[in-house]
């Protein structure tokens, strides 16, 4: 079994590593990794998933990178399968896989560089990821009613609805909102930059006129008084005048969904999955969608085909042979209809 003293996805104790030769070789890595470009985010993906393997490993008596072959990676991944969380949970195949492909390429960079002498994880296979629908899909009600929920009689009233507008109306992560800057906004032209969203990647989304007017009167009336010494420019401040922490915002948001009465799990991401199902419903394609959404796949953007129900009754209605059968049938046809069926069933 896997063991570890703390949380799954809590940052391991790194008393164990320090002046170990396995710390130097996962340092090494890491500026590599920081040198190619990758993001922040993604240095502390790796950094994690890697010191827990090495924590496994010295538990093993496995301290250096040459002991490594693909037999333990194997194990530890089968280790990774059994391991359950405090509440008695597994890991789902998402955390396993996030804990596993930062090996992959640490071992590719230890091979390049020539610190071993092949690379074990070569034929390492990942744990396949299900496609999923998400759980819960607002309506457009239910997304109106949630807007409606600040107090936009206050300064942070005002603030709330402009970020939840801008969640709605541009379909960007709860961590690029976060990360917005002002200079990211063009309220002319409606457009909104996203800078380094997931994958290292910009891109441009439009904002709509409804969420340009709330994010007007957030910065003509609200954001230069939340200010508290040094501008330093991000767009969404908290009373203090910092930028929101991805939990704390999350856990607001959270708010203003139970406000409105709304039984269900999630906050900002709720938003992105009632923008692109929206759009696809009132036949936007999907091809604009997946440039919205910030998808390299479009296999990733189809999985909201399958969320839009309600052009599917639509068509299904109009079409189905069953539905034909009764717009084509006067009420005298089905009662004689009915009648022949009895009739039947008696004989």
């Amino acid at each position: 079994m896997l063991r570890t003293k703390h949380r799954a996805g809590a940052k391991p104790r790194i008393d164990a590593l320090a002046n170990h030769p396995w710390l130097g070789y996962l340092n090494a890595y890491l500026d590599w990794s920081r040198a190619t470009g990758r993001s922040a985010q993604t240095l502390s993906t790796r950094e994690r998933s890697i010191r827990r393997f090495i924590l496994w490993c010295l538990e093993r008596g496995l301290n250096a990178p040459q002991d490594i072959t693909l037999a333990i990676l194997e194990r530890y991944q089968h280790a990774l399968m059994l391991y359950r969380k405090r509440d008695g949970e597994p890991l789902t195949h998402g955390s396993q896989q996030t804990m596993l492909a930062p090996l992959i390429g640490f071992f590719k960079w230890l091979a390049r560089s020539r610190h071993i002498l092949y690379n074990p994880a070569s034929e390492l296979s990942l744990p396949r990821l299900p496609r999923r629908l998400p759980k819960q899909v607002l309506s457009i009600a239910e997304v109106e009613s949630v807007l409606r929920q600040p107090d936009v009689n206050t300064p942070n009233g005002v603030r709330d609805r402009a970020m939840l507008e801008t969640l709605y109306s541009t379909a960007i992560r709860k961590m690029e909102l976060v990360q917005l800057q002002r200079f990211d906004l063009d309220l002319q032209q409606g457009t909104l930059r996203v800078r380094q969203g997931k994958g290292n990647k910009d891109r441009m989304v439009p904002v709509g006129e409804r969420a340009c007017a709330w994010l007007t009167k957030y910065l003509d009336e609200v954001r230069g008084a939340l200010i508290a010494t040094h501008d330093d420019g991000t767009l969404f401040l908290t009373d203090f005048g910092e930028p929101f922490a991805k939990n704390r915002l999350g856990d607001q948001i959270r708010r203003y969904i139970q406000r409105a009465g709304l039984q269900v799990v999630g906050s900002c991401h709720l938003f992105r999955h009632a923008c692109a199902t929206h759009m696809l419903e009132a036949g936007c394609d999907i091809r604009f969608i997946q440039a919205l959404l910030g998808h390299s796949d479009l296999a990733t953007t189809e999985i909201y085909t399958q969320v839009s129900i309600r052009k599917l009754k639509e068509i299904h209605s109009a079409t189905h042979p069953a539905r034909l059968q009764r717009a084509s049938t006067t009420n005298a046809d089905t009662q004689a209809l009915f009648a022949a069926l009895a009739a039947e069933s008696e004989d």
